[in-house]
């Protein structure tokens, strides 16, 4: 049977009386019972198609590191230039994360998953047209700016509209999907640097038009994403809320044939409505409320952005500079090792809502970590290919785990700090790990000492296995569970917050 909505009479919210007023909802227990359908699958390729973009953007600058180092190439950048250059794209992300996150709690997932996606394809169009690295460190800068600030947006998005039963490994899936814009990006190099097709200065420009080209097209999906329903009820606009679940409901009802069940009085949240969270609210909230979660957030993104960051922005340098690898031939080597990332999310993803979120990101960071520890003391028996076979058994449990990062500080705070969340725990983590690991690793290159290189690694493993401790010891279960089960929202009368 559908579940009865409460009459009420729909008048004028303004900022003055949304401040003041309080709300019984089932919103969010409405949309967590929902079963699987086809409608959750279209908001997971509207929404989740933004880490194929910050892939493609990744592994094309890896990929195409060392043809931009090349004369002729119309930038002719040096190593440390590369790694300055994915130390600047990830300046962008954070500063990025850190503007719209704010932004998409004062006005919505919706506006902003539009307006960064905008961002992401001017710079990356522009990019295209680098004719001196000045400007392409500034076209890296505003893209990542695109990029940083869809994670905040999109994240709050996909957990806020997907069933909590599910929503551990459609998380993992979609950040994923990051992989496969990697497996893209690398391919279309293989095909754009080879000069009897491309001039050496033409096809490296025609991969990052491409990109915008992907862009457009998700600019079309997301028309019929919703805006968040769980957003809307905390800021005056219940109604509308409740009218996108009333469509949500018919949609997947219609589409598994069935009728939902009931949600009791029981599931009703009774919230005070707000028009905005203050910074002091969200320093508090992590400072204060949830000290232990936010020491958690930090250990989980500060390693996955030191060990990513590093190794893969400088990837097409290792494999040219010690490998004997062709700069046309880098992505040859790339494809299997975004593949295999990508595999790890999705076989392994149904595990963390099934054996649980602690003991499956604990996993995967000290396994990973591990298993580079042993890459990286055999680094000077290795060839490009049984380094790319490492890679892979090392990355297919980091990027299950790495995955879960963004699930876990999207989950354990309060909904009205969830994208700030986001924003902060990526760019202060990211920040530290991803613009320290291109820089750092640049420098390693240019030593063209392979045993430094070594070190790097060994570095980047032992803060994995840091991380997976750290989750080991405090890690919060969430698997199956509500949102406003797991972190109550600030807003939240009829019970005090859970620490």
């Amino acid at each position: 049977m559908r579940a009865r909505r409460r009459s009420r009479k729909v008048t004028p919210v303004t900022s003055a009386t949304t401040q003041n007023r309080s709300i019984t909802t089932r919103i969010p227990a409405r949309l967590d019972r929902l079963p699987w359908s086809p409608w959750h699958r279209m908001v997971l390729i509207g929404l989740g198609t933004v880490w194929i973009l910050d892939g493609l953007e990744v592994t094309i600058v890896g990929s195409l590191s060392d043809r931009l180092t090349e004369k002729g190439s119309g930038l002719e950048l040096t190593a440390s230039d590369i790694g300055l250059a994915a130390a600047i794209y990830v300046l962008g992300a954070c500063l990025g994360a850190l503007l719209f996150g704010h932004l998409t709690e004062q006005y919505g997932r919706k506006k902003m998953f539009f307006i960064t996606l905008a961002v992401y394809l001017a710079a990356t169009v522009a990019t295209a047209f680098s004719f001196n690295p000045i400007w392409f460190f500034a076209c890296r800068f505003v893209t990542g700016m695109g990029i940083g600030g869809e994670y905040a947006a999109i994240n709050s998005a996909i957990d806020e509209l997907m069933p909590a039963k599910y929503r551990g490994r459609i998380d993992l899936i979609i950040n994923g999907t990051y992989w496969l814009g990697a497996a893209v990006g690398a391919g279309l190099t293989l095909f754009l640097l080879d000069e009897d097709l491309f001039a050496k200065d033409l096809g490296w420009r025609i991969a990052f038009g491409l990109g915008a080209v992907l862009g457009i097209a998700m600019l079309f999906v997301r028309r019929h994403v919703p805006e968040s329903p769980r957003w809307l009820f905390i800021h005056g606009r219940e109604d509308e809320g409740e009218q996108i679940v009333d469509d949500v409901e018919g949609v997947v009802r219609r589409e598994v044939h069935r009728d939902l069940p009931d949600v009791g009085a029981d599931r009703e949240l009774r919230i005070q409505q707000r028009t905005t969270t203050t910074f002091r609210e969200v320093a508090s909230t992590l400072l204060s409320t949830y000290r232990k979660r936010t020491v958690l957030g930090l250990a989980l993104f500060v390693g996955q952005a030191f060990l990513y960051n590093a190794v893969f922005f400088t990837q097409g340098l290792v494999l040219t500079t010690f490998f004997d690898v062709g700069s046309g031939s880098a992505g040859w080597y790339i494809i299997p090792l975004a593949l295999g990332n990508f595999a790890g999310p999705l076989l392994l993803g149904r595990l963390f809502d099934t054996v649980g979120r602690r003991v499956m990101i604990s996993v995967c960071y000290i396994g990973s970590g591990v298993l580079l520890v042993v890459t990286a003391l055999l680094l000077s028996s290795l060839n490009a290919t049984t380094l790319t076979i490492a890679w892979c058994v090392v990355f297919f449990l980091a990027s299950a785990g790495t995955s879960a990062a963004y699930l876990t500080v999207s989950e354990i705070f309060p909904m009205e700090t969830r994208a700030m969340a986001i924003a902060l725990f990526y760019a202060v983590g990211t920040g530290l790990g991803g613009i320290i690991g291109p820089l750092l690793f640049g420098k390693l290159v240019e030593t063209e000492v392979l045993g430094n290189v070594g070190r790097g690694y060994l570095l980047g493993a032992a803060l994995m296995i840091g991380g997976g401790l750290v989750e080991a010891f405090i890690g919060v279960e969430a698997a199956g569970k509500s949102l406003e089960d797991v972190a109550a929202p600030l807003s939240r009368q009829d019970e005090p917050a859970s620490r």
